[in-house]
């Protein structure tokens, strides 16, 4: 199942020409593959020069936009596509796998991931009162929308600031919140406004997705679970998956099989060890789940990346 088509309507000479600016920022604050932390907190930069096939990769809520290039994002058995044309935004921390279409060392895959900090959502939203955001059924955590000129002129304002560092601290902030309110008055900005505003079921769903991101090595139980953020077993279950596309148990899977790789790749840890630090007590039964996620098994993933380096 793939994100909804759009409409192919190029970028008008406007927005081209504030797009080949990201581009060129991104390009001059990155130097080879990887993702760059900046000067400003939220602002991570990202650069490819050679196409990834699917990766897993726990995401945070966030906004990404593509500055040149293509990007595939999966999500269970979800596809979400998006170029420079469109943006992807994440409402809640997400299990997926990413896949990089376009680049070469020439013409690199360059793109912007802004953090989003859900209390300053939520605390936007106080403040701004209501917004005319309409309610709409519990959908998809993450979501491909077609950017515009205002939001666009956002990302590239705080993007400038990279050049000029005495100016972050005080001018960082109002263009985060700019960038947030234009995403909260966008097509699709209920899916974030369902997720920040407290009491309500996505939102009581965002706390146990927390919950697991913090406690993912403990036994899941289901009943406390549901009980920790106020819902029934039935809705958490129902809203759970509306969410994420996959149940608390096939998230907390994710989350262990990805923190497991990272231990093994940047501490060195064995794989019965890795495995055994996540919570898993039989060292085959690691061996079997990672190996569907990762497509062989870990000495056999490991070695196979360790080439790719």
């Amino acid at each position: 199942m793939s994100s909804p088509e759009l409409e192919p309507m190029p970028l008008d000479a406007e927005m081209e020409k504030q797009r080949a600016e990201l581009a060129s920022i991104v390009h001059r604050h990155t130097w080879e593959d990887g993702s760059y932390g900046t000067a400003i907190t939220s602002l991570f930069l990202n650069r490819h020069n050679t196409p990834r096939d699917f990766m897993p990769v726990l995401v945070e809520p966030a906004l990404c936009i593509l500055a040149s290039g293509s990007k595939e994002v999966r999500l269970a058995d979800e596809i979400f596509a998006y170029d420079p044309l469109n943006y992807l935004v994440f409402s809640v921390a997400m299990p997926v796998a990413g896949r990089i279409i376009e680049a070469t060392a020439q013409d690199p895959n360059l793109s912007v991931r802004i953090n989003i900090d859900p209390a300053q959502l939520t605390a936007l939203i106080a403040e701004a009162g209501p917004m005319g955001v309409p309610s709409r059924p519990t959908s998809r955590g993450m979501y491909v929308d077609r950017i515009d000129t205002q939001l666009l002129d956002a990302v590239l304002r705080l993007a400038r600031l990279l050049d000029t560092p005495k100016d972050i601290g005080m001018l960082a902030p109002l263009i985060n919140r700019e960038i947030l309110y234009r995403l909260l008055r966008g097509p699709q900005g209920y899916r974030l406004y369902e997720i920040a505003v407290a009491n309500s079921q996505s939102h009581r769903v965002s706390q146990a997705i927390k919950w697991l991101n913090g406690n993912y090595e403990q036994p899941l139980r289901i009943d406390d679970l549901a009980k920790e953020v106020n819902l029934s077993v039935s809705t958490l279950h129902h809203r759970f998956k509306a969410i994420t596309a996959m149940s608390p148990l096939q998230y907390q899977k994710q989350l262990r099989l990805q923190e497991a790789r990272r231990l093994m790749i940047a501490e060195g840890l064995e794989a019965s060890a890795a495995g055994y630090r996540v919570g898993y007590e039989s060292p085959s039964q690691f061996s079997r789940e990672y190996s569907r996620l990762f497509g062989a098994p870990p000495l056999r993933d490991l070695a196979r990346l360790r080439q790719s380096i």
